[in-house]
């Protein structure tokens, strides 16, 4: 075997202490994103991972995560989630210990009414954040589009959200 065979099956662990997070990912308005895992801070090829946090009484602007599958997990404070399912808009209330599935292009927000800041972990079916920031729920999402380009006004990028 080569010396310098790449062996996946010995690689080494990465380990991210909570004050090692950085903010140096895409932000959508109204809430701070915090990078852990990446295909930035650790070489991930399919994962990204990290936190929200969501200040009292503030909303986040509508946005979606392109073709990223994101899953989150309520650490603290009641964060509700809102969608748009066909005229409606319907609110997702939750609790430390919750946990919220976001499919893939689905434009969402996120809202926290409480007194506290709410804190989630996110974890993504990408290697980067995407965050693709939209003027409203109910804006066109054009799945064959550039991530790199605008949408609808928003900003969109490769890099991450909730």
């Amino acid at each position: 075997m080569s010396e310098h065979h790449e062996d996946h099956w010995h690689a080494a662990l990465r380990h991210i202490r909570g004050g090692e997070l950085t903010g140096q990912t895409n932000q959508t308005t109204g809430m701070t994103r915090l990078e852990a895992v990446s295909g930035k801070t650790v070489g991930s090829a399919k994962v990204w991972m990290g936190q929200t946090h969501v200040a009292p009484q503030t909303n986040s602007g509508d946005h979606h995560h392109g073709e990223a599958e994101t899953a989150i997990y309520v650490v603290s404070g009641n964060p509700v989630f809102v969608f748009a399912e066909g005229e409606k808009e319907v609110r997702l209330e939750t609790e430390p210990g919750d946990y919220v599935f976001v499919p893939p292009y689905v434009p969402h927000r996120e809202e926290n009414p409480g007194g506290t800041e709410a804190v989630v972990v996110i974890a993504r079916s990408s290697q980067e954040g995407v965050v693709v920031n939209l003027p409203s729920l109910w804006a066109h999402v054009d799945v064959n589009a550039d991530v790199n380009a605008d949408a609808e006004g928003g900003s969109a990028a490769a890099e991450e959200c909730a």
